[in-house]
């Protein structure tokens, strides 16, 4: 039946911004470093290097390696005299699809030394948890193989890049072991972890504690769209064991960024993804605009703050100077409690979250 046009409708659901912020936003002092490894602190915001070499997902091209160069050098670009900020550089030993696997680390090892600012950038690299790869030895020697594409003879971190439990709970001591001699061997300054959760972060750690082994980060899943580290006691659990958590897909593959919805969506895999939550995502995505015009920053940078909030390092891909710049402008401030608590509120009423990594461990 046709709807009554004199029947009162209900009103508009006012913002959770509009809720939380009928004030005035003071400013703010931006977020500290937190430590990658001893001795080794970083600031919140760190790069990605999930898209050099993927053909598939993002349409990788050799032809715009020179792009990717400026990129880098965005990011790191500063005075040396005055600006002596680090920052961290994720890549991963299987990151490049088919024969290009290992390619991102080939690019960063050739664009870090190249750099004028090299001291700026601190290197993790995450070793693929591959079924042939059974004994300690042979993680060392993915190590080892990596380090010899980047061209470097030692990094700041070295991670693995997914608990085998879930699939194949036999092989977790030989990574364990196995990144235990990289340290060791004086290959990496410490031991990462990735999708690790609570349970199993907890068994790690005290593994590698036993050996003497600095175990000072754990990659995991985390926006507006991904909070399990928040609800399953990840961030207390970390906090506690002094492991430094990284946050990775902050934008949840370009979702929060302010450049999509539900009318238009990227070409591609991440297309499928996209049209399954844009729908929901328009209350989320008007609060982070609202924010985003509060505070004169990008869509992109109000929701990689967020992040930020929650205690991690960010890493965010970047294959263009333009990302870069942008990406840096999510350091200096911090998002007031209010703002949070709205883009949190706002973000629990998303009808279909992000999906979770498969490898994620409890």
């Amino acid at each position: 039946a046709a709807s009554d046009p004199c029947r009162a409708q209900p009103e508009p659901r006012e913002s959770a911004y509009a809720e939380h912020t009928h004030m005035v936003l003071l400013p703010t002092r931006g977020h500290g470093p937190l430590t990658l490894a001893p001795n080794v602190e970083v600031e919140r915001l760190g790069f990605g290097t999930w898209a050099w070499g993927n053909k598939l997902l993002w349409g990788y091209d050799e032809a715009a390696d020179p792009v990717l160069e400026a990129a880098f050098r965005r990011a790191v670009a500063g005075a040396p005299l005055v600006d002596r900020r680090r920052f961290f550089f994720d890549t991963g030993d299987s990151y490049g699809t088919g024969a290009r696997e290992g390619r991102a680390e080939s690019l960063l090892g050739r664009f870090r030394r190249e750099a004028r600012a090299r001291r700026r950038v601190a290197i993790g690299t995450k070793l693929a948890v591959y079924p042939w790869r059974l004994r300690g030895e042979d993680f060392e020697d993915a190590c080892r193989a990596s380090l010899r594409r980047m061209g470097e003879s030692r990094m700041e971190l070295v991670q693995a890049h997914w608990s085998a439990a879930n699939f194949q709970p036999w092989q977790e001591p030989a990574l364990w072991d196995g990144l235990a001699r990289c340290y060791e061997a004086g290959l990496a300054g410490a031991v990462g972890t990735s999708n690790f959760g609570p349970k199993q972060l907890r068994k790690a750690n005290a593994h590698w504690a036993s050996r003497g082994v600095p175990h000072s980060a754990n990659q995991v899943q985390l926006s507006l769209l991904s909070t399990l580290p928040l609800e399953s006691g990840l961030l207390e659990a970390s906090s506690e064991l002094g492991v430094t958590p990284i946050g990775y897909s902050p934008l949840a593959l370009g979702l929060l960024s302010g450049k999509y919805d539900a009318d238009s969506v990227p070409a591609g895999p991440r297309g499928v993804l996209f049209r399954q939550l844009a729908p929901g995502l328009a209350p989320l995505l008007d609060t982070l605009r609202e924010v985003s015009r509060a505070r004169g920053k990008s869509v992109s940078q109000v929701a990689i703050n967020w992040v930020m909030c929650q205690g991690a390092v960010v890493i965010v891909g970047i294959r263009t100077p333009e990302q870069a710049a942008d990406n840096l402008g999510a350091l200096g401030w911090r998002l007031s409690k209010a703002e949070q608590d709205a883009l949190t509120e706002e973000a629990r009423r998303v009808p279909k979250k992000a999906t979770q990594n498969i490898f994620q461990t409890a």
